[in-house]
């Protein structure tokens, strides 16, 4: 099965690529749902993708906004540079513009997007029609519908799923909280995640009884949890899912890195799945759950809160280790005498060091690294590689 990594700009792709993904979906500056993100300006999406191949990996343009009248008067230009960019696969909602590609611009792959919300065969079906070379189910589905789908679809036709990270508490992503609170369109890209807002419910006839729970960090009635599958892709697989999509184009470097190395290890079993599952509460997440493909088991699908994690982000890896010392990049304090670990997609994953040197950019020992982003050499036991990351382990919260 394909491994799909999110990456929100240039530098996530790369680590994306560096941690084992097989493919990277992105969005250009324009007709993407993650207009926040830094994104991909016309010149680095044909780097990106030459970056890609040259890697034997595959690359998506995310075009799934919902398209009004206007979008498709300066739409040409863009379809054209993603056409010669050489993209493995344009990720579209909109059936006006599905159309539109296919009848304009057949040398590009459709992938139809989850907010396209595929439910059942003859949707699919319908997609496949028109040319579609994928479709990137509903998150409401089970497995066993996915099955179903499968064996009502051309051979030639891919099924794609979410595997991990979070979840719109409304219908395939169809909401208006964001439109209607600020004004921001979440359906073009401008979502401000106001179902991650605190909220309270009361009964109209009692002015100063809350009708549900709190926690310690309030109340969060349509917040989701985040979805984790990595338990079950062995069934996804057997239901017909050759491509798993991690969700994330907002998140840092660390969480790609993160996610992407336990998925990869995961699929390649080559660490105990207790190992992996605790990886997976390194990084920042809301409480875990399977979502809708196991049916209605998870009755707590949105009791959750804020994200935790038990570690931290110390540095980043910029030159391969020689004799004994690494050069790393800091993203969070550290000093002599701190314990490490290291986050790797090598043989050197989940081992410790300690610091015992740190030689900063003139060349000057010091005992404390506090200056963010600063470039420093430090000891290092291990073949640790460019892209490699140090983290520190603090207690779990969850």
């Amino acid at each position: 099965m394909e491994l799909l990594a999110p990456a929100g700009n240039f530098d996530k792709l790369l680590t994306a690529i560096h941690f084992g993904a097989d493919a990277v979906y992105f969005s250009g500056k324009q007709f993407g749902l993650r207009a926040f993100a830094g994104n991909f300006s016309d010149d680095e999406i044909i780097e990106a993708m030459q970056i890609l191949h040259a890697s034997h990996k595959k690359g998506y343009v995310t075009l799934n906004i919902v398209a009004k009248n206007g979008d498709f008067e300066n739409i040409d230009q863009y379809l054209s540079l993603l056409t010669k960019a050489r993209v493995d696969g344009v990720i579209v909602s909109d059936i006006g513009l599905i159309y539109y590609i296919r009848k304009n611009f057949p040398l590009l792959n459709v992938h139809v997007s989850t907010q396209a919300n595929i439910n059942n065969y003859q949707s699919a079906k319908f997609y496949a029609d028109l040319g579609c070379t994928r479709l990137v189910l509903a998150r409401e589905m089970s497995i066993n519908e996915i099955k179903e789908i499968r064996a009502k679809l051309p051979k030639e036709v891919e099924i794609e799923a979410f595997v991990h990270g979070a979840m719109c508490i409304s219908y395939s992503g169809r909401c208006l909280l964001s439109n209607y609170l600020t004004g921001r369109e979440s359906n073009r890209g401008a979502c401000v995640q106001a179902c991650r807002w605190k909220y309270f419910i009361r009964e109209e006839s009692r002015d100063d009884e809350y009708e549900i729970q709190e926690d310690e960090r309030g109340t969060y009635i349509l917040n989701s949890k985040d979805l984790c599958m990595i338990e079950h892709l062995k069934e996804l697989e057997e239901a017909g899912v050759v491509s798993l999509k991690i969700e994330g184009r907002m998140k840092s470097d660390y969480y790609v890195a993160s996610v992407i190395n336990a998925y990869r290890r995961a699929i390649d079993e080559r660490n105990s799945m207790e190992e992996l599952k605790d990886e997976l509460e390194k990084t920042s997440h809301r409480r875990y759950t399977t979502g809708f493909y196991f049916g209605s088991q998870e009755k707590e699908y949105l009791a959750s809160s804020m994200p935790v994690q038990t570690a931290v982000f110390i540095a980043k890896v910029v030159e391969d280790t020689k004799d004994g010392m690494v050069k790393v990049e800091m993203r969070n304090r550290f000093k002599k005498g701190d314990m490490l670990e290291i986050l790797s997609s090598g043989e050197a994953f989940r081992k410790t060091l300690t610091i015992e040197k740190i030689i900063d950019s003139k060349g000057e020992e010091i005992d404390d690294c506090k200056r963010v982003q600063d470039i420093v050499t430090i000891n290092c036991p291990y073949n640790l590689k460019k892209g490699d990351i140090l983290r520190v382990n603090k207690t779990s919260e969850n």
